[in-house]
């Protein structure tokens, strides 16, 4: 695998999604909670999607249940209580594994790019986003207390080059 763009997988209907389709874009992933102390970042990854979405920003979310089992609903669920509760319209997906065996191919590899602290290979919460650049390489990995409206500025620079 040479990028993001290599990947696929299943949106939250259950669909199954190329990231081919996102070549050329900026992309910010993140792996989300509905029941997570940080699970208000929510709005703040929807602000940041319409403030950037015409210049070229997704922002993708992958709801996972690894962490104290902050995700417990199905998809539909899931999607229903993201759009009720904070407007979410940017691209959701399938519950996903992020750490272990069952990994999702994707989330090792955004690990291995950009990994957390002193070189660790998990990732140790929900809501850790990684910054992706329009040639599907990850530009920057962020910590679950990270505010979204935070990353704009990098997101900037990345739009611009």
């Amino acid at each position: 695998m040479t990028g993001v763009f290599d990947f696929k997988a299943t949106d939250i209907k259950g669909e199954p999604v190329d990231l081919a389709q996102y070549r050329g874009k900026v992309l910010l992933i993140v792996n989300t909670a509905s029941a997570c102390m940080f699970t208000p970042q929510y709005k703040g990854l929807e602000q940041v999607y319409q403030q950037f979405r015409d210049q070229g920003v997704v922002v993708l979310g992958f709801p996972c249940n690894q962490f104290r089992e902050q995700e417990r609903g199905s998809e539909a669920e899931i999607g229903a209580f993201c759009e009720r509760n904070f407007g979410v319209t940017f691209p959701m997906f399938a519950k996903v594994d992020v750490n272990g065996e069952g990994a999702h191919p994707l989330f090792r590899y955004l690990k291995k790019e950009k990994p957390g602290l002193l070189g660790t290979g998990l990732i140790k919460w929900n809501f850790t986003k990684f910054l992706v650049g329009k040639d599907g390489r990850v530009v920057k990995r962020y910590s679950p207390t990270t505010s979204p409206r935070s990353i704009s500025q990098d997101i900037e620079k990345l739009l611009l080059a």
